[in-house]
Parts: structure tokens; C-alpha cells; sequence
């Protein structure tokens, strides 16, 4: 319990000052690295012919994150298919088969890192490197370009300008993602984490067996991997293996760095929203300029009457908004920490099958664990890379209790608890919006989210963006059970079978990676059908959520009166945590009742 507590408070330390410096890299404001960043951006727009101060609309934006993505695909798709080339290949592997390679580059691309291969076996060095570290970098840079400019949206300082795509990408590459993992992969190789471009090495065993121990660029893949939420390991067994974690300290590392920068977003949110009160106080004045002091909420006007008083009443209503951000970060939190504890206890518990055969369970259950980690370190980092989206594992989730592995199972469902890349954070929001729509009509008023009004056109598309990941993963479910080629992959029968069905595509849509394992998932069934809710659960929501962006950031900002739900408080965080687990109840209930409730119910009967 106190390892667990220690790991979180040091989270919350760390993840303050780095939220403040996203906040000043999507701002374009001073950092104290300019000088140098400055320079290296410069040439990197010289050489793409890029405008970085050339503003685009959500649907210009869009285009370009999309189509620039699609161009590194069709590269990295090309490269897998010829990768035996003796270059970089000490191990001599062979191509990748087609079906495959679709599926490990829209893995890559969408930010999923699902592997339906064994790295050290799968993957020549030069693939690791040019496909699967170099789209690490971009997928996550993808996602939190993507994250900047649906918040400048709701920020709402421009009615038609979210950004430039290319600048952000640009940005948030340089100035975040290289920088923080030149720091985190000299700290992992501190720990013994390997860093060469020699072949793999065979040695002899004290049971006088052969066995081969992996070699490569592993630490440089290592950090970006869990700094960019991606998760794919360079080995086979990922952060279990003492070659990619080989200490508590590298665990710690590694568990920070997934949870950094998806936790900085959302005060990277209440900053930007916070930062917008002059123009909410500007348009709402109307007779009075209203100047707005720091962040306290003090108003000063050159005129009086109806305009002073409307925009100190703005320009307070404003001022609030910066605490938007406090009451995310809270239900987030929340529902992490309801799922931390459920998923602790349970494999504290143990498992009382093995109990009635005589096997201690009273350290729990260690099965599939790593004994330098534990109990604890293990379903912290289970938690936390399935509520954080990464997918990076340091113990084996098929083997977890059927209570504990329904947790990273329900988290993924939910797709809001932090999230990587931005994306906990749109997708909370969008449950936000529905609250407030909610709550809106039990009132009969308006529905209004940071001060603008949701109107019919947010309503259908926040619809849209929810539904659409409970349908990928159902849907998709429901196929594989259903057909021959689901069927061939389910190597566990029962409940736990249907949960590793589940596990699969709640892992594709919500962009994570982990698996049960235990699925025999590189057929041509399991390649293309994940592959397909990777895709759309990448794309489909982030241009929803752009759309909706854009659609608040032309409306005007409307009065605070005594009947606007504050959204700003420990009450609306609490409504929120109710909205998303009722709409997961009525969602994905009846398929966790039958797979691990069902499990967990047939086990301690």
C-alpha cells in the first residue's frame, strides 16, 4: 500500500511542471530551450516548405494529420515487406508475410502497438528502427497535435484556427518527445537496459542447454515506447523480460514515463481554457473593455454600465474556467484509483483453486508475475498501462484473477482514465458534454460546456464519438465467435476464452496493444479484423472530436446566470465518474457477465 501511495504522489509532483511546459510549447510561448529548438525547427520547416504560423481550420487539420499519416504508412508497410535486405540484419530475418505487415503498420501508425509477432524473432534491426521507433515518435506526436488543437477549440481565441498541423507535429517532436527520451533512455541503460547494434548471443545454460539472449537497440525503443503510450516491446515478453526492466528503478521509469504526459494534458487543458477569459470578458463586454488581472478575476473597464458589469461578471465566469482541468484530472483519477484497489485486492487474494490443492496463497497470486515486482508493482503497472493506453506489460494479464484482469479490460472499454496521447483526455470531455446535456434537461435549460452552448449539431456528434467504440469492440467480438476464423485463434474455452476475445479489440479500438495472450491471433482473421478496429477507433474519433471543436470555437460565449451548471467542482468530477460507469454498465455489462464476472463467480463458488 505505501509503494503504491509513494508511486502516485510522486506522479502528481512531476506531472504539474511538465503539464505547465506543454501548456507553453502549444501556446508558442518562451521556454528556456528556444534558442536551440528554435534553430532545429527552423530547418525542419525549410526542408517540408511548412508555414508553422499558417493557421488551418478542424478540417484542414484533419486532412493533414490524416494524409501525412497515410504517406508513413504505405513507407513502413514497404520496408516490412523487405526487410531481409542485409542491411541492419545481423539475425537475418526474413519479410514480413502481408497480412502481418498490414497489421503490425497500422499498429504502429494508430499508436496501438498490438504485436501478432515476437520482436527479437519478427523484426530486423532496421525495421525496429525505421518503422517501429520512428512511428512511435510520430503516432504519439500524431495524437497530442491532434489533443492541442481540439483544446484550442474549446479555448475558442479564433473562430476558424486550430493550429498548423505540421508546426505542432514539428514541436511536440523536438521539444518534448526527443529531448525526454534521450533523458529516460541513458537512465535506462543506467539500469542495464541494452543499447548496441550487435547480433544476438548464444550461450550455455547451467542446465547445459543453448539459449539465445536478444540483443540490439532495445533502450532506445524502450523509453519512447512508454513516453509515447505505445507499448510494443522490442522482445516478445515486453517489460517482463529483465532485458527491457531490469530493476525496480527502470519499472519506476518506465511507469512514469507512460503516465506523464497523458496526465500533463489535462493541465495543459486547464491552462489553455484558463488563458482564454480576455476574449470571453472582450465579446461579452459589449460597452465596456475589460482587462482581467492575472488570474484572480479582477476586472478593470474604461466605460460603465451594462457593459463593465457584464464583463466582470465574464471576466470572473472566465477565471473559473482554469479549474476546468482540476475537476477532468479528478474523475480521471477517480476511476483509476477505484480500479487500482480492484484490481490490488484481487490478486492479493490469490486464487482459491490452487489453494484447495495445498499451493500457498497467502503472498497471492504470483502467477505470471515477476518476483522483483510483486503483487503491488504489478497491478500498479497493469492499471496504469491500460487506463494510460500504452499496452507495455511487466507481468503476464492472461494469468491475472478474472476481478483483476477485467480491470485493464474495463478501463480500455472506457478509453477516458488518462488515456495516452491526448486522447483520455477528448474522449472525457465528451463524456463531459453529455453530462452537462444531462443535467441540462433535468433543469430544462441549455446545455452549456465552458461557456459556450451544446446544441443539437455537439450533441449528435458527441453521440457519434462515444458509440463508436463500444460498437468496434462488440461488433467485432461478436465476429469472431460467430465464424471460423474467430474460432481457430481461442485456444482457452469457457469464460476465460470469451475474455480474451474481448481483451483483443477493446485493445485494438482503444488504441492500447496489451493482450491476454494466449490468443493464436497472426491468421488472416485476426491481422485484418484488428488491424480494421485499430484503424477506425484512431481516426473516426479524432476527426469527430476536431469537428466538435471547431463547431464550439465559432459560437460566441454566452452569460453566466443561476441556472449554469458549474463544471468546475469536486460535484460535476463526482457526476462525471457516474455518467461514464453508467454508460459502460449499459454498454459492456452483459459481456463482462460473461466472460470474467462469469470466471470470477465459477472460481469462488
Amino acid at each position: 500500500m505505501l509503494q503504491l501511495a509513494l508511486t502516485i504522489i510522486i506522479f502528481l509532483i512531476i506531472v504539474i511542471p511538465v503539464g505547465r511546459y506543454m501548456y507553453h510549447i502549444a501556446t508558442w510561448k518562451h521556454t528556456f530551450g528556444d534558442p536551440v529548438f528554435d534553430r532545429i525547427d527552423g530547418v525542419i520547416y525549410k526542408i517540408g516548405g511548412v508555414n508553422p504560423h499558417k493557421g488551418m481550420n478542424w478540417k484542414q487539420y484533419a486532412l493533414a494529420l490524416v494524409g501525412t499519416n497515410a504517406v508513413m504508412v504505405a513507407i513502413g508497410y514497404l520496408i516490412l515487406r523487405i526487410q531481409s535486405i542485409p542491411l541492419f540484419n545481423p539475425n537475418g530475418i526474413g519479410n514480413m508475410e502481408p497480412t502481418l505487415a498490414f497489421n503490425t503498420i497500422i499498429s504502429f501508425m494508430t499508436n496501438t502497438n498490438l504485436q501478432h509477432y515476437s520482436g527479437e524473432s519478427g523484426l530486423s534491426y532496421l525495421s525496429q528502427m525505421l518503422v517501429i521507433i520512428f512511428m512511435m515518435f510520430v503516432s504519439a506526436a500524431s495524437g497530442y497535435a491532434a489533443c492541442v488543437a481540439f483544446i484550442r477549440g474549446l479555448a475558442g481565441k479564433t473562430k476558424d484556427d486550430v493550429g498548423n498541423f505540421f508546426a505542432d507535429l514539428v514541436r511536440i517532436t523536438t521539444r518534448i518527445l526527443v529531448p525526454f527520451s534521450i533523458v529516460g533512455g541513458l537512465l535506462l541503460v543506467w539500469q542495464g537496459v541494452p543499447q548496441n547494434f550487435e547480433g544476438n548471443i548464444v550461450v550455455d545454460t547451467l542446465e547445459g542447454t543453448l539459449q539465445t539472449i536478444a540483443m540490439g537497440p532495445i533502450a532506445a525503443l524502450e523509453i519512447i515506447k512508454h513516453l509515447g503510450t505505445n507499448g510494443g516491446g522490442f522482445l516478445g515478453a515486453n517489460s517482463t523480460t529483465p532485458l527491457e526492466n531490469p530493476t525496480i528503478i527502470s519499472n519506476l521509469i518506465e511507469l512514469y514515463s507512460m503516465m506523464l504526459l497523458p496526465g500533463a494534458c489535462v493541465i495543459t487543458f486547464g491552462k489553455m481554457v484558463r488563458g482564454r477569459k480576455r476574449t470571453a470578458a472582450a465579446e461579452a463586454g459589449e460597452g465596456g473593455q475589460a482587462a482581467i488581472e492575472g488570474g484572480s478575476g479582477v476586472v478593470s473597464t474604461e466605460n460603465s454600465g451594462t457593459g463593465e458589469r457584464l464583463g466582470q461578471r465574464n471576466g470572473l465566469t472566465a477565471a473559473i474556467y482554469g479549474r476546468e482541468g482540476r475537476s477532468i484530472f479528478l474523475a480521471m483519477g477517480i476511476i483509476f484509483l477505484i480500479g487500482l484497489a480492484v484490481c490490488y485486492f484481487s490478486e492479493l487474494a490469490g486464487n482459491p483453486a490452487l489453494a484447495k490443492i495445498g499451493l500457498d496463497q497467502s503472498m497471492g497470486s504470483m502467477e505470471g508475475k515477476e518476483v522483483r515486482f510483486g503483487i503491488a508493482q504489478s497491478a500498479m503497472f497493469t492499471t496504469t498501462t491500460t487506463s494510460f493506453t500504452t499496452g507495455t506489460v511487466n507481468n503476464m494479464h492472461d494469468t491475472l484473477t478474472p476481478l483483476g484482469g477485467m480491470i485493464p479490460l474495463l478501463h480500455m472499454m472506457l478509453n477516458v482514465v488518462f488515456g495516452g496521447k491526448g486522447v483520455g483526455l477528448m474522449n472525457m470531455i465528451m463524456y463531459a458534454i453529455l453530462g452537462v446535456f444531462i443535467c441540462g434537461l433535468m433543469i430544462g435549460r441549455t446545455p452549456e460546456y465552458l461557456g459556450k452552448k451544446i446544441e443539437g449539431r455537439e450533441m449528435k456528434l458527441t453521440a457519434l464519438c462515444i458509440i463508436i467504440h463500444p460498437f468496434l469492440i462488440l461488433a467485432f467480438s461478436a465476429l469472431a465467435v460467430s465464424t471460423a476464423g474467430g474460432l481457430a485463434g481461442i485456444t482457452n474455452p469457457g469464460f476465460h476464452g470469451l475474455s480474451q476475445v474481448l481483451y483483443e479489440y477493446a485493445s485494438s479500438a482503444a488504441n492500447n496493444g496489451s493482450g491476454f495472450e494466449g490468443l493464436a491471433d497472426n491468421s488472416y482473421f485476426w491481422n485484418v479484423t484488428a488491424g480494421l478496429a485499430m484503424f477506425f477507433g484512431r481516426y473516426l474519433s479524432i476527426v469527430i472530436q476536431l469537428a466538435i471543436a471547431g463547431s464550439l470555437m465559432r459560437k460566441n460565449f454566452v452569460n453566466e446566470s443561476a441556472g449554469t451548471l458549474r463544471t468546475d467542482t469536486v460535484s460535476f468530477a463526482v457526476i462525471l465518474v457516474f455518467v461514464v460507469y453508467i454508460f459502460a454498465a449499459l454498454t459492456f455489462f452483459p459481456a463482462l457477465a460473461l466472460g470474467p464476472i462469469a470466471e470470477h463467480l465459477t472460481l469462488w463458488a
